[in-house]
């Protein structure tokens, strides 16, 4: 599809990765329509050029009326926690995805990016798994949800006329990243942070503008029913990605605890948190996401959609650190 001057929709528009989306959408010339749950957080999106409506994406109305004369529909919203009630990732993940494509469908929307995680792997999985390798819930719910709403998708897939394309997202990092960037400096500036086994294993990590370029390219090219696995491509360990963020600030090394202790700490934290009546600020599940042992294959992406990685580690670390300079990360959480 030729974008130019096409309608994007993007739901979660006031959310790290649906703001930057639609800002380079806006500098490639689409008008962009965004839907957004809270008008709380209105201020991300006020320099928007943007159509903007608030509601919920589990709602049909709402999502009927944000897809009228749209050609393109990126669907970011999500709920990305490392934990919690199944039934309310569900009921956004699964069922709001599912109202939003069928709402796209019926409108005559041609395209319908899903954002999804190669956390659909789980957390063991075999060295450069492709899209076709096995699918693992954990009995985590955002990777069981992810994977039932694929596989909800998939089904609505009717091309010519109704496309829908997977992106499985790596680890996305950059300004405004709360899991890969806020969280961790916050605990490293408390004094706080452990690497966990040593910071062994893989980060997949995913720039951010990389992410959104994956996602023009798959809009362009238009394969319809396929699924990609995106990441930055290079092989950096845990260690290293979380002292590349720790540079940036000036923050010293850390300490390594084997992850079985790292999590009794943790679980110890959050009690203490929850008898003080506090919202934990790192849950013990999130262990199992930074230990995961090896990298995606995004071959496919590379071969079918000419993805190319631009910006390394190093450069958006940089970027990071420039976005840093300016911001207060501590109202972010």
């Amino acid at each position: 599809m030729n974008i130019a001057s096409k309608t994007l929709l993007i739901t979660g528009i006031d959310n790290f990765i649906g703001l930057r989306a639609a800002e380079l959408a806006l500098e490639r010339g689409l008008k962009v329509r965004g839907l957004q749950t809270s008008g709380k957080r209105e201020k991300n999106t006020t320099n928007l050029d943007a159509d903007l409506l608030i509601g919920n994406i589990t709602d049909v109305n709402i999502a009927q009326k944000a897809c009228q004369g749209v050609d393109i529909v990126f669907h970011a919203e999500q709920l990305s926690e490392e934990s919690g009630d199944i039934n309310k990732f569900r009921e956004i993940n699964v069922v709001g995805t599912l109202n939003m494509a069928k709402a796209a469908k019926d409108a005559g929307v041609k395209i319908f990016v899903h954002l999804s995680s190669v956390l659909v792997y789980g957390f063991n999985y075999p060295n450069q798994v492709t899209e076709s390798g096995l699918l693992s819930g954990e009995n985590n719910p955002y990777c069981q949800t992810k994977i039932e709403a694929e596989s909800a998708l998939l089904k609505l897939n009717s091309p010519p006329d109704f496309n829908i394309i997977i992106i499985r997202a790596g680890d996305v990092y950059g300004p405004g990243s709360i899991p890969w960037v806020v969280r961790p400096l916050l605990l490293m500036r408390q004094n706080f942070f452990a690497y966990a086994n040593d910071g062994k294993g893989v980060s997949n990590h995913l720039y951010i503008d990389n992410l959104i370029e994956a996602l023009f390219l798959a809009v362009e090219k238009e394969p319809s029913g396929e699924i990609f696995n995106i990441t930055d491509g290079q092989e950096t360990s845990w260690k290293e990605y979380f002292a590349h963020l720790a540079a940036i600030e000036g923050l010293a090394t850390f300490m390594s605890l084997p992850k079985d202790e790292l999590k009794l700490l943790l679980q110890v934290r959050r009690q203490g948190q929850k008898l003080l009546r506090k919202k934990a600020d790192i849950l013990p599940e999130s262990l199992d996401f930074i230990t995961r042992p090896y990298a995606y294959s995004i071959t496919k992406a590379k071969t079918i959609l000419g993805y190319q990685p631009k910006i390394d580690l190093k450069e958006g670390m940089l970027r990071t650190h420039e976005w840093l300079k300016k911001t207060d990360i501590q109202e972010l959480i």
